[in-house]
């Protein structure tokens, strides 16, 4: 598989594929360490120290991270140093401090007849998943809780963005973690799929990436019954009122479709405006967008970088052709950069299309690139049933000063995170995850964390002389 720098289209780097036989072989050893191995088995200010060590492992190669990161994905170095990075490291910080609160077992009395403990265990066998767009970032996401939980793990990065994997595995060695608990693979997504979906040595699976790839886990795992956590795409809608700040709405609308390329699960790339001041922010944003700075990632002044392949290019512009015979209106951009310094790589000029329905494809359909739809409502009750005709429903921004008209919209948009005059603010205390076909299950928080465990209940009978009820039945 030949790695590419998104910024130039030069190989970086080339690696060897695993085959369904090595696959089946990285299987076995995840579920020996845990069936045999230490780690589930220490204790958790034990497992609470490896957990620190990678966290700050991840800060002490941080420069060299984030280099890396934008060299593999394109994405501009001023977001992999100042999000992607240190977010990476304190999700392994917040669940090391965290695991032992939500690992404690809960003491149920019943009636004086019983007593249950509730115990949460890890769930065993875990294969992680992990995207192109964030693949450093959403690998912690999962590791940390997976690993804080005591499961042993199997990493698989996308083939696509491996570099920044390899270096988090060398951050896990060092941390000294025992043989066998996080086992990294690169491996097609067919290949790896079927032979962790199939497998019952594996406990659970969770996955983030296209719904495409979802349904094709979902179908794998028929067979098998293991847990999923499942975060698929986004069709996300930002509702912007009229009494809301101007140039804040505006600027995070921007923000919330152009951060990363627009390649987000989370891209607001259905931004629904108030008619009364449509055309005066329809202008304004398109100016606005037509002055973002188009760059290679490594350029500290970039402000948006290349997209991922050039596969991931031409999509967009078969999607942007069709809004246009569709009759949405082409504000900006919808075409590769004129400056000859981009040429070598797969920059895409950011995108405005006005005028645009729900009958439209690019309205219902996840480009998953630098692209805004630009649609006008009259009433709130309108805005929010704009917001929820999709088949997605992951995420959702509102713009408004009035903060009952705020909670009132999000408690009838019909997504897993509603932002209120913000966008994209992720939090370690709180969980992620969508609606519909956006997927289930989530990650981060006491919920995320609790997803890689199981739950047991152990019942201790309290029924007086110690004779229950079950000692009667039959009288003998």
């Amino acid at each position: 598989m030949n790695i590419i720098n998104p910024s130039s289209g030069e190989i970086i780097r080339e690696f060897a594929l695993a085959t369904s036989d090595e696959v089946k072989a990285i299987i076995a050893k995840a579920r020996q360490a845990f069936d045999q191995g230490p780690w589930p088995r220490l204790s958790l200010t034990e497992r609470k120290q490896f957990i620190l060590k990678i966290g700050q492992g991840i800060l002490d190669k941080a420069a060299e991270l984030a280099e890396i990161e934008t060299l593999n994905t394109g994405k501009p170095i001023k977001e992999t140093t100042f999000m992607d990075i240190p977010s990476a490291a304190k999700a392994f910080e917040f669940m090391a401090n965290n695991l032992e609160k939500y690992l404690a077992s809960e003491t149920l009395d019943i009636e004086g007849q019983a007593q249950a403990r509730l115990a949460r265990e890890p769930m065993g066998v875990v294969a992680l998943i992990i995207p192109w767009n964030y693949p450093l970032l959403i690998a912690c996401w999962k590791l940390a809780s997976a690993l804080a939980a005591g499961n042993t793990v199997i990493l698989k990065p996308s083939s696509l963005t491996p570099l920044s994997a390899l270096e988090l595995n060398k951050i896990i060695k060092n941390a000294g973690l025992p043989e066998g608990v996080v086992n990294l693979v690169f491996s097609g997504g067919e290949i790896f799929g079927k032979a962790v979906c199939g497998d019952k040595a594996v406990d659970m699976v969770s996955f983030t990436g296209s719904n495409e790839v979802g349904k094709q886990i979902l179908e794998y795992s028929g067979g098998s019954v293991k847990k999923l956590i499942m975060e698929l795409g986004g069709k996300s809608a930002s509702v912007i009122f009229p009494d809301a700040d101007f140039d804040v709405a505006v600027n995070s609308a921007l923000t919330s479709i152009f951060l990363n390329q627009g390649q987000m699960c989370t891209a607001m790339s259905r931004i629904l405006v108030q008619e009364e001041i449509y055309e005066r922010f329809a202008k304004e944003f398109a100016a606005r967008a037509q002055r973002i700075k188009l760059g290679p990632g490594l350029d500290f002044e970039t402000q948006m970088g290349p997209l991922i392949s050039e596969g991931q290019r031409q999509k967009l512009i078969v999607a942007i052709e069709k809004a246009k015979q569709s009759g949405a209106k082409l504000l900006c951009g919808g075409k590769i950069p004129d400056n000859s310094q981009l040429k070598r790589g797969f920059f895409f000029e950011p995108t405005v299309l006005a005028q645009a329905t729900p009958q439209m494809s690019i309205f219902r359909e996840e480009a998953f690139g630098p692209v805004a739809v630009l649609s006008k409502f009259s009433t709130a009750q309108e805005a929010i049933n704009l917001a929820n005709d999709s088949d997605f429903g992951l995420a959702a921004s509102i713009w408004t000063s009035d903060q009952n008209l705020a909670q009132s919209t999000a408690a009838k948009i019909n997504a897993g995170t509603i932002w209120i005059n913000t966008y994209g603010m992720f939090y370690n205390q709180l969980p992620f995850g969508g609606f519909k076909q956006s997927g289930f299950g989530k990650e981060l928080g006491r919920e995320g964390f609790l997803e890689y465990t199981r739950l047991k209940n152990i019942i201790t009978d309290q029924s007086a002389e110690g004779k229950p009820l079950v000692n009667f039945w039959y009288g003998f």
